[in-house]
């Protein structure tokens, strides 16, 4: 027995043995060493009080406000291939006190009153009954979205329970999340009770099916059970089977995301064998993602990075929050409309402006039209709808914005016009309104000095298409002041945003990065690398989108109107980017971007978009290179300058380094952000870290140009074995 305070309380009360999920030592409940003793205590006590007689049934619940959290992923996101021998025995030990419970000979109810994500899920599986109280809370095995597999028998269990195909479709592939209605609808949960009557309605169904032998057995121990839709040998399902590593591959466009390939092996293989010995298979499978370098980046980004944010290490700490009641949106074109609609959404009155009415109601038909493709899916009712649509008034009368207490303007890219716009609005607002500007490029402090309350003017850059990008770029000028920053900071919170928070400068953060990937990508179609192999690279880099395609969405033009400004500001010397002239050259043709049918791409009406056949042989002879060099052109140029960004204090975290380039600016998530690609690199030798990474871009640098050269800063680093997360 071990010493370890335990985290599982046995407690047997009129014939009802209670197992109470409650780390003593955490606000939630994890798989961790003090687990699993518990766990292997209780079910211990389980075992002799039911052989006695003196127990009819359990009932596992948890003395947290959740359920159980899953896996501890701080020793996870730790775990090397060191520690692959000692991982696999820690989570087949904990597989078999689940086994042991699921076989224990009574009836065992699973009272799931909060979040059962991961791990925590895996538990109530191995119950023969699963009772949700209901809520707005999440059930569901999300590890694939961390660069794991669920390892506790969840590929097991729901393969047995739903069959292969539709445990990998609807719960396994995608990780998705269940409110408890729509998992009693998987099937994932049997009941769905009142919170109060969690308790009472476990101990009912133990007491209604006594005398059940099938009421202490899976269906999978029963006698004569068969796996739903057959095994991997069922001819029909043989038939179909080899189309799924097809449809996965299409899915991932390619990208070398190795948990959606091994959650797929391990339920087929597992399908194909007895369940002990599938179980073996997935913990085996489970091990060789936890010690590998890509669910470290991943649970590093989109867990702890994540939470960083989420906890407000950004925001100015000591400042009440104050939830916007009223704001004023200036500018009612996509992205002024899109603001609209999220704000709406979020249950804030909106003033949508325009320089006419019609082109204001114009931005309202937006968030109309997307509330109603809602209601078209179910998602949302008319009341619902039309209560949104109540809170946003369009207008083309500044007075109207009188009591907005605050402010985004989402006009055109003009220092000139945002100037007019927020010295309009500064009259008629409240006079401590929040002044925020929604810029990709222009410099802060320069749009602050158009009003009189410049500590008031903060950056909130917005991502297209808002609806739907889940971030906000929070950008500090010289004079904003903490306050201001708050106020932003707590306004994308409102809006169900994540917010990271940069410095000013000309591009910022996220627009400056991604000028990089674009030019990057244009550079080598002008060094006659095939544009289909670039944008295959892309997809292969596990980017969620295609750097020329991306190019084409923003328009040709924009990079060009960039580049004059900074050669305007740099004076004479200045270098332009060899990308340049194949940007000048499409223009010159009137190919500007997808707006205008044509760019790098054609677009057919009523077809999808094919890569311009012209391209071909137009920026001279044709080269063959590495299609790894090519992936690493494009994640290395993204991760130089993020490097750059951060050296010259523009970037104030790491974390917002990572989301920031995860969630604007489509940086592949396999590789954890654009500083954790850094931190976290593994060459093809094997070496590690900040010093390989430095190492091979002086490769790519030798070969490419001297644009992929590291900084100083970032060569200083590598020297001194510093990490960017220290």
């Amino acid at each position: 027995m071990t010493d370890a305070p335990l985290a599982v309380r046995y407690l047997l009360d009129d014939g009802i043995a209670h197992l109470l999920l409650d780390d003593p030592d955490a606000s939630a409940n994890t798989m961790n060493a003090a687990f699993r003793a518990g766990l292997e205590h209780a079910t211990d006590e389980l075992e002799r009080d039911a052989a006695a007689g003196a127990a009819r049934g359990a009932v596992i619940s948890s003395a947290k406000s959740t359920f159980f959290a899953g896996g501890d992923l701080a020793a996870l996101a730790a775990a090397g291939p060191d520690d692959a021998a000692a991982l696999f025995d820690e989570v087949e030990g904990i597989k078999k006190a689940l086994r042991r419970l699921e076989t224990v000979g009574v009836p065992v109810v699973a009272a799931i009153g909060g979040a059962a994500l991961g791990g925590g899920l895996e538990i109530a599986l191995a119950a023969h009954h699963r009772i949700a109280a209901a809520g707005r809370y999440d059930l569901g095995l999300p590890e694939v979205t961390l660069g794991l597999l669920p390892g506790g028998g969840g590929i097991t269990r729901t393969v047995r329970m739903r069959g292969l195909q539709e445990a990998l479709t609807q719960i396994l592939l995608e990780g998705r999340r269940f409110r408890p209605d729509a998992a009693l609808a998987q099937g994932l949960v049997d009941e769905v009770v009142t919170p109060d009557d969690l308790a009472a309605a476990a101990v009912r169904w133990i007491d209604a099916h006594r005398g059940d032998p099938d009421a202490a057995r899976q269906p999978w121990d029963r006698p004569g059970y068969r796996l739903p839709g057959g095994t991997p040998t069922t001819p029909a399902l043989a038939a179909t089977l080899p189309a799924f590593p097809a449809m996965l591959r299409a899915k991932l466009k390619g990208a070398r995301y190795e948990a959606p390939r091994a959650i797929l092996a391990a339920a087929v293989e597992g399908a194909s064998v007895d369940f002990d010995t599938a179980l073996r298979i997935e913990s085996r499978a489970f091990v060789a993602l936890a010690t590998g370098q890509q669910s470290t980046n991943m649970i590093q980004a989109f867990f702890f990075d994540m939470q960083t944010i989420a906890k407000g290490a950004s925001r100015p700490a000591g400042i009440a929050p104050r939830p916007v009641a009223r704001l004023a949106v200036l500018g009612a074109g996509m992205m002024g409309a899109g603001i609209a609609y999220v704000a709406a959404r979020a249950g804030i009155e909106v003033v949508l402006k325009d320089v006419s009415l019609a082109a204001a109601a114009k931005g309202k038909a937006h968030t109309a039209a997307l509330l109603d493709a809602q209601v078209g899916k179910g998602r949302l009712d008319t009341a619902a709808r039309d209560a949104v649509l109540a809170r946003i008034r369009p207008t083309a009368d500044a007075a109207d914005l009188a009591g907005c207490d605050a402010v985004v303007e989402a006009v055109f890219e003009s220092v000139e016009l945002k100037h007019r716009v927020l010295a309009e609005a500064e009259a008629s607002v409240l006079p401590d309104a929040l002044l925020g500007t929604n810029t990709s490029t222009l410099p802060i402090t320069l749009l602050a000095e158009g009003v009189e309350r410049a500590d008031a003017v903060v950056g909130i850059h917005f991502f297209s298409p808002v609806d739907r990008m889940p971030l906000i770029e929070i950008i500090v000028g010289e004079r904003t002041s903490d306050e201001a920053l708050a106020r932003a900071f707590d306004l994308a919170v409102q809006l169900k945003k994540t917010p990271i928070v940069v410095g000013d400068s000309r591009g910022f953060f996220t627009s400056r990065v991604f000028g990089s990937l674009v030019m990057e990508a244009a550079r080598m179609v002008g060094e006659g690398i095939d544009p289909v192999a670039i944008e295959r690279a892309a997809s292969l880099a596990g980017f969620p989108g295609q750097p020329l395609a991306m190019i084409d969405e923003v328009s040709l033009t924009l990079p060009q109107k960039i580049e004059r400004e900074a050669e305007r500001l740099a004076g004479g010397g200045y270098v332009r980017s060899p990308a340049m002239h194949v940007l000048d050259d499409l223009v010159a043709l009137g190919r500007t971007g997808k707006a205008a049918g044509a760019g790098f791409y054609d677009y057919p009406e009523g077809g999808a978009k094919v890569l311009w056949t012209g391209l071909a042989g137009r920026y001279g002879e044709r080269v063959d290179v590495p299609l790894a060099d090519i992936e690493d052109r494009l994640t290395f140029a993204m991760s130089l300058e993020t490097a750059k960004v951060y050296d010259e204090g523009i970037l104030r975290s790491v974390a917002d380094a990572n989301v920031g380039s995860l969630l604007g600016i489509g940086f592949p998530p396999l590789l954890g952000g654009a500083l954790q690609h850094i931190d976290g690199y593994v060459s093809a030798t094997g070496e590690t870290g900040p010093a390989a990474f430095v190492a091979r871009a002086d490769g790519l640098a030798e070969r490419y140009g001297a644009h992929l050269a590291p900084s100083e800063a970032l060569r200083a680093r590598a020297r001194e074995g510093r990490a960017f997360r220290e």
